[in-house]
């Protein structure tokens, strides 16, 4: 595992590799993962997803941005992508990181910085939900959401992961605040003092957590792929009397499609996570390097999709 895993990070590195990725119809593979560079792409794959049914949260990839020009570059495509989304009347919403915005280079550009986003978002009437990074991030993260929360920003959310051990105190605390929550399981490889390392375990602390959420939270949103996890969640909704429409399924973009569209179709609210940007190709091999398992669990998204698993389509 650790020799896949190591060949993936080489692989996100290696200038020839991106070359066979890109230049081969292997890139036709990655679309549909990652739909494209540009926000004319990511718009692209927003109304194809509300054309069937689903909302969107689009994401510009990156993270750890260490230059004033490169956080600038990307609050200005957040601008951009708020603007359009309204104009053009994609029913979604957007998701970004502290990191890219410029979280490392200083608080006070931080907030300088993403205000230009947090404005347009309040003109454009646009939700804004900040993803969690690692372990190292999620007290940062959750200081530098309660200041804006605290200035008195409210169409904005954050990230809860359940293989963290604190998550149940931080969802509880976001409830207390009545922030808006997306819970996935959590893809980063963490040591076992701050994540629980059995899947059993992992998917107990999804199911507790969600039904805090359903129970007692903001119509958070409930991030997962596992057939178990969706069964448990509207299991317990329907036996607790929550509707649809305090709460979404949310799911990665080009993952268990034909999952996502049944979801939509017996009446529950699913967004689809749409990201797009010149980074994909380091993205898609961090995403996999992460968990090589989620390699074989993308290669499995097609199978169930498709009658014949090598049919990956173009987009």
């Amino acid at each position: 595992m650790d020799l896949l895993r190591n060949s993936l990070i080489y692989m996100g590195q290696s200038a020839a590799a991106k070359r066979v990725v890109t230049e081969t119809p292997l890139r036709g593979m990655a679309r549909r993962f990652v739909p494209g560079e540009t926000v004319d792409d990511v718009l692209e794959a927003a109304r194809e997803a509300n054309g069937t049914g689903l909302t969107v949260t689009a994401n510009y990839l990156g993270e750890s941005v260490k230059t004033e020009a490169g956080a600038r570059r990307a609050a200005d495509v957040y601008v951009e992508l708020l603007e359009r989304m309204h104009a053009e009347g994609i029913d979604g919403n957007v998701s970004l990181k502290f990191t890219q915005l410029g979280q490392e280079i200083g608080e006070a550009f931080l907030r300088e910085n993403l205000g230009r986003v947090l404005h347009t978002a309040k003109q454009t009437g646009l939700f804004i939900r900040f993803d969690m990074e690692s372990s190292d991030f999620t007290q940062r993260t959750l200081d530098a959401f309660e200041m804006f929360w605290g200035e008195g920003w409210r169409e904005i959310g954050v990230v809860l992961q359940a293989y963290l051990h604190r998550s149940i105190g931080d969802v509880h605390r976001m409830n207390q605040l009545g922030a808006r929550v997306r819970l996935c399981k959590g893809a980063y490889a963490e040591p076992p003092e701050v994540a629980f390392q059995e899947r059993a375990e992992v998917d107990g602390s999804f199911v507790e957590l969600m039904k805090v959420l359903l129970a007692e939270g903001r119509y958070p949103g409930i991030a997962t792929h596992d057939e178990a996890m969706i069964r448990a969640t509207t299991d317990f909704a329907k036996s607790e009397g929550i509707g649809a429409d305090r709460f979404e399924f949310q799911m990665l973009h080009g993952v268990r499609r034909d999952l996502q569209t049944r979801l939509a179709e017996e009446g529950w609210n699913v967004r689809a996570y749409v990201p797009f940007g010149e980074a994909w190709y380091p993205y898609l091999m961090r995403r996999l390097a992460e968990r090589p398992a989620n390699m074989l669990f993308m290669a499995g998204s097609i199978v169930q999709e498709t009658p014949f698993g090598f049919l990956w389509p173009g987009r």
